[in-house]
């Protein structure tokens, strides 16, 4: 069995110097759960692509002029963070977005900012934490909260397309075709699954360096595909300014109910994504259309004293009504849930 990979003399100097810096703002889901209701907010790709350099100011305007709580901004390619994200864009956004009143609930960095944290060669885990924490640069200068990323899965799993956690059916399977991903030769979990607990340990020093908490979401075949994965990896780490950022529709694609999902996570539960689901549990149709039970998942949320957000994140496909209309829609539905 191979032993747990030690952070190097760089990584250790780096990672001891920002957890002291760290000390003030050691907070957590807890927090969350003080006095309040919970809030609804948009996620900006509602509106827009995943692509690099894509701009958000557009969604901000219609979100805002929704009447929504908060919004999700995200970074989408590494580059970005030094030729998209400028301190005048920055300031810009502010600027839209007081003018909205809307609140940064989370600011996201997507798959090919952050993939390299679950790899087994370190200077590639040090070139992503590099990514990492310049994001948490953004996140503190938009005044969010909390930096969030969906946990990457093992760089040895390869899938028919780039996005593995997207391939989880066949709809349909020509003759003698199986489901399958290559995983490569001398896949050694345990040393991955190891090196991704420093690594994060080292992503979480850098988000509490610059006041911020750190939630990481789950998506089927990564290294957090539900509740539990999740769970196994706090109690590695222990520490109360790392959360979950549940998402209800991956959750529920994994077969889990989200209710006893967040009762498993209870203070440990930081945001959450809502999407609706369909009967079979393999698409994301328009909120509002599918069988996701709304209702529970918001008396659960209650019943653990959640105060976060709960914000939409909507899949489009041919036929789907507008995405206007659908933000509209669960912006009604959540305010007459809520009261």
């Amino acid at each position: 069995m191979k032993t747990r990979p030690d952070l190097n003399r760089r990584q250790f100097l780096h990672t001891t110097a920002l957890a002291a810096a760290a000390l003030p703002f050691v907070t957590g889901a807890a927090e969350l759960r003080s006095a309040g209701k919970i809030k609804v907010g948009c996620l900006s790709w509602c509106f827009h692509s995943l692509s690099a350099g894509v701009d958000p100011e557009p969604a901000i305007d219609l979100i805002g002029e929704m009447g929504f709580d908060g919004i999700e901004l995200i970074v989408n390619a590494p580059d970005d963070l030094k030729r998209f994200w400028t301190d005048a864009r920055i300031d810009r956004l502010r600027r839209k977005l007081d003018g909205h009143k809307l609140r940064v609930s989370q600011f996201a960095m997507f798959q090919p900012v952050v993939e390299g944290l679950s790899s087994t060669k370190r200077e590639v885990r040090d070139q992503a934490l590099d990514y990492f924490e310049s994001g948490c640069r953004i996140g503190r200068k938009l005044e969010a909260p909390m930096i969030d990323i969906v946990a990457p899965w093992a760089l040895e799993l390869k899938g028919p397309s780039s996005y593995l956690p997207r391939y989880y059916d066949i709809e349909n399977p020509k003759p003698d075709q199986k489901f399958h991903i290559d995983i490569a030769a001398g896949f050694d979990w345990e040393q991955v699954w190891s090196g991704f607990v420093e690594t994060i340990k080292g992503c979480l020093a850098r988000a509490k360096a610059h006041g911020l908490k750190f939630s990481i979401e789950n998506h089927t075949h990564t290294l957090v595909p539900g509740a539990d994965a999740f769970l196994r990896l706090w109690d590695a780490i222990r520490d109360p300014a790392l959360g979950c950022n549940l998402d209800v529709g991956w959750i529920q694609l994994e077969r889990e109910y989200p209710p006893a999902a967040i009762h498993k996570l209870k203070g440990h539960l930081m945001n959450l994504h809502l999407r609706d689901i369909d009967g079979l549990m393999r698409r994301f149709p328009p909120f509002g259309d599918g069988v996701m039970d709304l209702a529970a998942i918001l008396a659960t949320l209650k019943q653990i004293g959640f105060a976060g957000f709960a914000s939409i994140e909507q899949d489009r496909h041919p036929g789907d009504r507008d995405i206007n209309e659908t933000c509209q829609r669960y912006l009604r539905m959540m305010r007459e849930h809520l009261g």
